[in-house]
């Protein structure tokens, strides 16, 4: 799917056709959209196909027609049962007077950009529309971090309850998504540290304390991160650590009541043998004094086996 945006009285509006000067986003296009931006725009199909390969790492592309950033911007796979966030490549190309986006999935980031809710947004300045989509990348990155955060602490207050293999499962969710997060925020902060060294785009003043937030909010992001990864490194470990304690207490009660049962089996096993006569035998009593006598036997093993403190 093709749009095309450009500035009138100071908004931002959808135009129908090819525009002048503006913003071109691609968002999931088909081959025939990317030819018809690869042949209007002279840009080679391969840095317009770039950021639908969900393998690709961020970096600046540099050619006489073009320039291409390529950054991981994070998103929500709501549909997926096997990760809750993941991160997807986003294509910003500079030619001429456009900024091209191509993206697989419509996402928060650009979508604050179309319907006009970015502030101080305008398509015609390209230098400062390249910081305000990594910007937006940034503070998203820091939004999905905090919401895990809080599905951190809600899987530990229900582990902590129920102690079910759902929250282990919900864990390695997380610690998953956090893997792509980490990846992708530090790729970002490669081509982040490019565009202060580098003229790749051109820095105007206005845009320097932009840029500089930015970097701010990335490496924040990258800490957050890294800080949510020990959290449920050390989490998995405690849980680990309660699931084998939890067995282990079950198999102490259970090799005390085999302990027990096994005793007055013992008696009547013995008791069973026709060797040498059945004792009192001849006794109306002699059927329940063997049956008090070998419970009075278990729990006497029972009491043994507390007072050398079993269960614990």
């Amino acid at each position: 799917m093709i749009k095309y945006y450009i500035e009138n009285n100071h908004k931002v509006e959808q135009h129908d056709d090819f525009p002048d000067s503006g913003w071109i986003s691609l968002i999931a296009p088909t081959d025939e959209e990317l030819r018809k931006i690869s042949m209007e725009m002279d840009i080679p199909m391969e840095a317009c196909r770039a950021a639908l390969d969900l393998d690709e790492r961020s970096r600046i592309e540099i050619d006489d027609n073009y320039r291409m950033l390529l950054v991981n911007i994070p998103t929500r796979e709501e549909t997926s049962e096997n990760e809750l966030y993941t991160t997807i490549p986003l294509a910003i190309i500079l030619t001429g007077s456009y900024v091209v986006t191509v993206c697989s999935k419509d996402t928060h980031i650009l979508r604050g950009f179309a319907n006009g809710s970015e502030r101080d947004f305008h398509p015609g300045k390209k230098s400062r529309f390249v910081f305000q989509i990594l910007y937006a990348t940034a503070r998203r990155y820091l939004i999905y971090l905090r919401l895990i955060e809080k599905k951190i602490d809600a899987v530990e207050l229900e582990f902590t309850k129920h102690q079910k293999n759902r929250e282990i499962m919900e864990l390695m969710k997380l610690q998953k998504s956090l893997v792509y997060f980490t990846t992708g925020l530090r790729s970002n902060e490669s081509v982040l540290e490019k565009l202060v060294r580098t003229e790749v785009v051109k820095k105007y003043e206005e845009d320097a304390d932009l840029l500089e937030d930015v970097m701010v909010e990335n490496k924040q992001a990258i800490e957050m991160a890294k800080i949510h990864t020990e959290i449920l490194a050390n989490l998995s470990n405690t849980f680990a650590s309660v699931v084998s304690n939890n067995l282990n207490v079950a198999m102490k009660v259970l090799a005390i009541i085999t302990i027990v049962m096994e005793i007055p089996n013992m008696v009547y096993g013995a008791l069973g043998m026709n060797v040498g006569g059945i004792p009192m035998s001849e006794s109306p009593y002699g059927f329940v004094i063997m049956i008090g006598s070998s419970l009075v036997i278990s729990l006497v093993a029972l009491f043994i086996l507390l007072r050398i403190k079993m269960f614990k």
